[in-house]
Formats: structure tokens, sequence, C-alpha cells
């Protein structure tokens, strides 16, 4: 039995068609993934499929789920113990009020229909199975981007639905989680039925059955992972899979007598969260004009680190000295989840305009910077909850660039978006620190990226 069907599914932003019409099935242990460039349409054929639009979103075309054609508003009685979703973004999915804990015990009591010791038992073995098991107090604002995709990624799975869906279920994630999610998410189709939507082309290789790839809402490549993935016809597909940061030039060594004057002097710093010290003992110097890779697993205090020389955060001993008298709204950074980094309320362009007007940037310089990051005048029209997570980190990415900044902490900032574009954009942010004589400090899983893009390298370990 085909467990999704669907049958000229597109999606409109009123007149404008963002999905073309796509026909496709997936039956009982089958595993499909989904592959493209940020906002090629992945996810909205997701949310399509599972009838979770936004308002401002139509589809057209029809969907059979387990052999039914069921239509979209009668869709949501089947989500968490039929048809499950992992979206993009954990903090949009988990509720910041209850602990972690708590909210994975009710999953397996309210949506699994478990009782609640077996709930509890089944949670606790959960979370200590994904290194979780001393964060289950903590409320999803206290964990780290990889900590907080864990547990998206547990809640997801415990309703038991035959059929999941998961968008981007290793963004943020070291190697180690990575793959054992990809396992994870194998198991699911043994159960049932697995969807996932990635631009990650090793995550893609790893799950294998059959592959889809898309561009700007377009199918242009369908075939199985192995055909798909080793021989491409498409150039699109061509261009992905070279793409890959492995594949990158190296690029020139900098050297530090070469290297601008010295930005930030730490001493003996320690930093951490509360009353926990994650790291200890940091001595480092950061210079302008350098690229610093920052490395750890998550969780480790990586984040923790940037906020605390962006004064965000106190040390909790040792010393961060500033030699630079530059105002504090150039000392950027970028958050590693863009959606709690800017406004939902109004349009990307009212936001943008707003921080022009308040830093008198020069508008001459938006247009070509745009170019550069790949986006649109016309997305500049929309808010935040209506494009995709990597159009708003590159969203993000304007206005910080927009500032001229002294200092950069770029919290995963490519995490979200395709191999095509993080070439590109972590490029740029090479550039800006080269050309503006920017400091940046780079966090990121990618060990390909980091020995491609950076000077040097600080490894967290807790």
């Amino acid at each position: 039995m085909n467990l999704i069907t669907t049958h000229e599914l597109a999606v409109y932003a009123g007149e404008t068609q963002l999905l073309q019409p796509m026909s496709l099935t997936l039956s009982a242990g089958e595993r499909l993934t989904i592959l493209g460039q940020t906002g090629s349409g992945k996810s909205l054929l997701a949310q399509a499929i599972m009838g979770n639009l936004p308002s401002s979103l139509r589809c057209t075309g029809q969907v059979e789920l387990f052999g039914e054609t069921v239509e979209e508003r009668f869709r949501p009685a089947l989500w968490g113990n039929k048809l499950s979703l992992l979206p993009q973004e954990p903090w949009n999915a988990l509720s910041p009020l209850m602990k972690v804990g708590n909210q994975l015990v009710e999953t397996y009591r309210w949506v699994a229909g478990q009782k609640k010791a077996q709930a509890q038992a089944n949670a606790e073995q959960v979370l200590t199975d994904y290194g979780l098991a001393s964060s289950d107090h903590k409320r999803v604002d206290e964990l780290s981007g990889g900590m907080a995709q864990r547990v998206a990624i547990a809640c997801a799975m415990a309703g038991g639905a035959p059929v999941l869906l998961a968008d981007e279920p290793t963004k943020g994630l070291d190697v180690s989680r990575r793959d054992q999610v990809v396992q994870l998410l194998l198991k699911q189709s043994d159960q049932g039925a697995l969807v996932t939507i990635t631009h990650d082309v090793a995550v893609a290789r790893q799950i294998g059955g059959r592959v889809m790839v898309m561009k700007q809402g377009v199918l242009v490549e369908d075939g199985q992972a192995e055909e798909v993935l080793n021989t491409p016809q498409h150039p699109y597909t061509q261009s992905l899979i070279e793409a890959d940061p492995v594949r990158w030039p190296k690029g020139s060594e900098t050297h530090f007598a070469e290297q601008g004057d010295a930005l930030i002097q730490v001493n003996q710093l320690a930093i951490g969260r509360g009353n926990t010290i994650l790291v200890s003992d940091l001595n480092f110097t950061v210079h302008t004009g350098e690229v610093i890779g920052v490395v750890g697993d998550s969780g480790c205090g990586k984040s923790t680190l940037g906020d605390t020389l962006l004064n965000l955060t106190p040390a909790m001993a040792g010393r961060v000295e500033r030699f630079s008298s530059a105002d504090q709204y150039r000392w950027q950074k970028l958050y590693q989840d863009p959606t709690a980094a800017v406004s939902h309320a109004v349009s990307l362009r009212t936001l943008l305009m707003d921080m022009v007007s308040l830093h008198k940037v020069d508008t001459d310089r938006i247009e070509p910077l745009m170019a550069r990051l790949g986006l649109d005048d016309d997305l500049l029209n929309r808010t935040a909850s209506q494009i995709s997570g990597g159009e708003l980190q590159r969203f993000c990415m304007l206005r910080v660039l927009l500032l001229d900044p002294v200092f950069l902490f770029a919290d995963e900032p490519t995490s979200r978006l395709d191999p095509i574009t993080t070439r590109e954009v972590s490029q740029l942010l090479v550039d800006a620190a080269k050309e503006q004589g920017c400091a940046v400090m780079l966090v990121s899983h990618d060990p390909a990226l980091i020995e491609k893009r950076c000077d040097r390298v600080i490894q967290l370990t807790t």
C-alpha cells in the first residue's frame, strides 16, 4: 500500500507559483530524500503534504494518505500517531516553558498512549541514548542548537507514526551525532516510511533509497540514490555535488606576521552558563582580518564563547580585553537560530530599512550585497515566517555585513545552507575579513569547511 501519494501538488503565494505541480508515491519501507538548495521548495512540499502551510500560502492538487484522499483540513487529525513532521527549527517545535524531559514524557503519554511509568522510562532511556540525560530538566532555550535538534527528533519519533517527514534533521550536529541520527531515521523506515529533506549530500548518501533533486520549486532529477549521487545527469545536481566542502580548493595560508593588529586578548578565560563552567583556561588573541574556526561537540560551549567575547554573558573567570573603540553595534553575532534573531511581525524590508535608518547605512550597498548573498528583492516583502531557514540566515548576514563589523562571531552560519550557497557565503565572510579588516570567528561542525576557510582553529573540549 502507498502511504503517501500526491497528484499535481503545487503551492502558491497569491498568484506566484512557489512549487510546481508534483506527483510522487511513497510505499511502506521506502526511503525518500529530497535534496536541493535553500529556498528550492523542499520544506513547502513537506508542509503541503502535512496540511500545515502558512495562511499566506495555498496549495492545489490532491494528497492521498494510507490509501485514502485526505483534505487539508482533516490532515491534522493524523499528526503524531500516523504522520509526523520534524520541522527545520527545533525552537519553533518545542514549548519554551516546559522542561525538555517533560515534553518527551507527554509525547509518549498523550500521543503514543503509554502509561505514565512507561512513558517516563522511555523518555529517560531515549535522552540517555541521545546524550541528553543531564539536560532533561532544562528548557529548550537553555540548550545548544544541536541539543535542541536532538530533543525535537526524539519528540517527533515518540508518537510512533509510521510516516516521518524529517526537515533538515542533522542540521547543527557534529559528525558523530549526525551519523547517530541517520541510523535512527533508517530504523523509522523499517517500521513505515521516511521522507528526509536535506541539503547535505553526505546524509543523502547514508540514507540511500530514492533521491529527488529540487531547484526553485521544480523537480530536476529523480532516481535511486546511488545512481543520482554517483552519476548525476542534470547540471544542477552535478554542481550541488561538486560544491561539497571537501572538494573546495584550500585558501591562501595566513601567517601571524602578516595579520593585522590585535583586536581581542583572552587570558585564563573560563566560560559557562549559570553556575556550570563549560570550558576553562582559554588563552588566545584575535587579530583584525583573521578568520578563526571554533570547533567542538554540540553543547561544549561554542555559542557561550561568542556571547562572552561580545559581553552578552559574563566570564566566569579570567579576562577579555578589547583593543578597539568601535561602536558596540559593530561587534556582531550571527545567531545559530535566525528565527529567534528577528521579528516575525513585520516584513523583512521593514526590518532592513529600520536598521539602515538607525545606523545611517548607505542604501547603495544593499543591492550588490543581496546579489552576492543570492537574495531577491521580492523576498523582502515577506515576513521571517514566510521564507526558508536558509534564506532567513542569509538575510541576517545581509544586515550584519552592512554594519561593517570589526568583529563577527558567526555561529553555525551555514548549517541551514546547501553546499553551493555555503561555498559562496563562507567565501563572502572570508572576503569581509580580508577586505574590511573584520575579525571573524566561524563556528561549524563541518571539518572540511573549517579547514578550507579558516586561518587557524580553536578546539573546545569539556
